[in-house]
């Protein structure tokens, strides 16, 4: 197949996804966002659109099973800016719904409010990436990336609509974003807009990322290079905190997820860390939701 690929390539022990396939309408990623991990295998550059993309796909959906769920995009954000003016996704969309697959959308974009007459007719799930409430700090993670005010607006606007809605808060990284009652305070905001899922996870750092924190942190550089690189631990190619570290970043947002009701997942943490009591880690449970509040 030329566009659609079978989920974690890899094969990773500690991812607990069901089956999808991963989508991208674009290479590249013009959020440019400092802990992005796929930087290290295709390196840092703005959104592009994949040539002769929408044909491709509709070739490749002939060759798999419908009603499989369809994500857009693990890697490369589908709701770059340029998608304002190419509505590649929105297109994509269109040809994912109508061939009856199941829709699965991961962006750190609030232009996915525009397609909700798209997603209103098809099964389909949204889950938007919101690192952190402070916008000064955001700006400096996540440069090209709509602010988040923005993009809880957009959880706002989806849930109102009745498209079912998550957050990840995803990564929480030590001594920028990991505040306790900041974490607690974004859980609860979250669930306030209407979100029905969190799925959270600790930054899993790469060389070239680590080094990006690094100069963008300066005062922490060390002591992050101390607790990933000396003190951490090496998993599937990623440098890890060791696990005390990482149950105790992601303690307060477990923590207020289940006092609020709200389903609740962790991403890749491995035993012990790892957490689910919602129906996926990913969000594509939550698909089976847009049926009950859309009939």
């Amino acid at each position: 197949m030329k566009v659609l690929r079978e989920f974690d390539p890899w094969k990773s022990p500690l991812c607990t996804c069901p089956f999808k396939y991963s989508l991208h309408p674009y290479t590249g990623c013009s959020h440019f966002c400092l802990y992005c991990y796929a930087t290290s295998y295709i390196g840092r550059k703005p959104s592009v659109p994949k040539k002769n993309f929408i044909e491709n796909l509709e070739k490749d959906l002939r060759q798999i099973v419908k009603g499989a769920v369809v994500e857009l995009s693990s890697s490369s954000d589908p709701y770059p800016p340029i998608e304002m003016q190419l509505e590649l996704t929105r297109k994509t969309l269109e040809v994912l719904g109508r061939n009856g697959f199941r829709i699965l959308i991961t962006t750190k974009s609030d232009i996915v409010a525009r397609d909700i007459d798209i997603l209103l007719r098809y099964p389909s799930a949204v889950m938007i990436t919101i690192t952190t409430l402070d916008q000064g700090v955001a700006k400096v993670l996540e440069p090209g990336a709509p602010p988040p005010d923005r993009r809880m607006e957009a959880v706002r606007k989806l849930s109102r609509a009745g498209i079912p809605v998550g957050i990840r808060i995803d990564p929480v990284i030590p001594m920028i974003n990991d505040d306790p009652e900041k974490l607690r305070e974004l859980v609860n905001i979250a669930r306030d807009v209407g979100a029905l899922q969190i799925t959270t996870s600790t930054y899993k750092a790469r060389g070239d990322s680590l080094k990006r924190l690094q100069e963008a942190f300066p005062d922490i550089a060390e002591k992050l290079r101390r607790m990933y690189v000396y003190e951490g631990e090496k998993i599937h190619g990623y440098m890890y905190l060791k696990k005390e570290a990482r149950e105790k970043l992601l303690k307060p947002v477990i923590e207020e997820a289940l006092r609020l009701g709200l389903y609740i997942a962790t991403c890749r943490e491995g035993p012990g860390v790892t957490i689910i009591n919602a129906p996926t880690c990913d969000g594509s449970g939550l698909v089976s939701r847009h049926r009950t509040l859309n009939r």
